[in-house]
């Protein structure tokens, strides 16, 4: 057998049955990156269109979009796209097909903020209670939250159903409930975020309630074929936080509701592992950093599972489906080059560099290291080459000025629908 043969046959490239009944024509996944490209009215448009559509063509079995918000209110930044009972489809149904026209399989990412949103933020900023965003020196940047009444948690479980309802309807395969990385279902689920003393408070399987609900929501309002699966944190990477056991008996809750898949993640805002910026030696000892806690995970998970966090090489993507992971998530590698997965069919030590973000302060260098990525993505958006080595601190102080322009415009449009 020829080198080209067996590199070609590589088990990265075998397709993947999901328990609903939806296969995926390979195992690997561009995962889920905050893209802030949306255009006006918060929507998809022209970037997102080619961005998804040279993602397609890159050779990714399923493409997850970045957290696509299920409350107008509530954002992660100012350019988040919006899917709510009152926006229009028809840029969403345009975003699924690009997605698809190369033979991926696309879901949406959906999410809300909770308290990880900006002071700046017009909107809501809620929480499981009212315990701020603790970044050190930067906390500030952080609005204060205000802790959720009963009613603010069921008219969110709604909202979530309402956004994968309209998902499906544009055509996309499934959605992602995005439950890791601080964000509002992950808040709930932290210990150190979550002081409640009513039935979302206390013992995880309270403080998993939240979720749980969502789920339940969503699967019964979409077809069953349509896949509905769940980012978690396979850690917090805080003292005290929601851990690897908790980890475990979330994805055995999850089990029974018609779940597709959990995909593994960690951090936050507070302790960003997902971006490589942690002090955790577990996100930094080999190129796939979640890799030792999945290995842990899949001994007992009911569910299939996908690790994302830093693989660049085919090699440590064969290493993580040698686990027992299923699929093999990869960001900021497609962001660099989304043709990566193709070329990995003729050269198996094909790969990506991207120098590290070397700044003191986590906070900052974690912003600057996204900021960095989302620099690739509006240069792919707008059908032009990558440029990684661009100065993290440069992309950020760009970035900024763009998110100014991108806040006066929400602004604006979300005091017009307010009128």
């Amino acid at each position: 057998m020829s080198s080209a043969v067996e590199k070609t046959s590589s088990p990265v490239f075998e397709p993947f049955t999901l328990p609903g009944g939806s296969t995926l024509p390979n195992r690997l996944v561009k995962a889920a990156m905050e893209e802030n490209m949306a255009s006006r009215g918060q929507l998809p448009g022209k970037p997102l269109f080619e961005l998804y559509r040279r993602w397609s063509e890159g050779g990714a079995g399923l493409l997850v979009t970045g957290n696509v918000m299920v409350h107008a209110e509530a954002l992660t930044g100012p350019a988040g796209v919006v899917l709510d009972a009152d926006s229009p489809l028809e840029p969403f149904r345009r975003w699924a097909s690009a997605a698809k026209s190369g033979g991926a399989r696309v879901w949406m990412q959906i999410n809300h903020p909770g308290r990880q949103v900006r002071t700046d933020m017009p909107g809501v900023a809620w929480g499981p209670s009212a315990v701020r965003v603790d970044v050190g020196k930067n906390s500030k940047r952080f609005a204060e939250p205000v802790e959720m009444s009963a009613r603010q948690i069921e008219e969110t479980v709604a909202r979530f159903a309402e956004t994968a309802r309209r998902a499906e309807e544009a055509g996309f395969d499934g959605v992602e409930i995005h439950a890791a990385h601080g964000y509002l279902l992950s808040q709930f689920l932290s210990p150190l975020a979550n002081r409640r003393e009513d039935r979302w408070g206390g013992s995880l399987e309270n403080r998993a309630a939240f979720l749980l609900d969502v789920v339940r929501a969503v699967r019964a309002v979409v077809a069953p074929g349509f896949a509905v699966a769940v980012k978690l944190n396979s850690a917090d990477f805080q003292r005290g936080g929601f851990d690897a056991d908790d980890a475990a008996s979330v994805i055995a809750m999850l089990a029974p509701l018609g779940v597709d898949l959990v995909e593994l993640s960690g951090g936050s805002y507070e302790s960003p592992a997902m971006t490589g910026q942690s002090g955790d030696d577990r996100t930094r000892a080999r190129e796939a950093y979640f890799l030792s806690l999945a290995e842990q995970l899949v001994r007992t998970s009911p569910l299939p599972l996908m690790l994302t966090g830093g693989v660049v090489r085919r090699r440590v993507a064969e290493e993580v489906l040698a686990s027992g992971v299923e699929l093999v998530g990869m960001g900021t590698a497609l962001a660099v080059d989304p043709g990566l997965p193709a070329k990995w069919r003729h050269d198996a030590d094909a790969d990506v560099e991207l120098a590290p973000v070397r700044i003191g302060d986590k906070a900052v260098a974690s912003a600057a290291s996204m900021a960095r990525v989302r620099r690739q993505l509006r240069r792919l958006g707008a059908g032009r080459r990558t440029r990684p080595g661009v100065d993290p601190k440069l992309a950020l102080a760009v970035e900024t000025v763009l998110q100014a322009f991108a806040l006066r415009r929400y602004r604006a449009w979300l005091h017009g629908r307010a009128g």
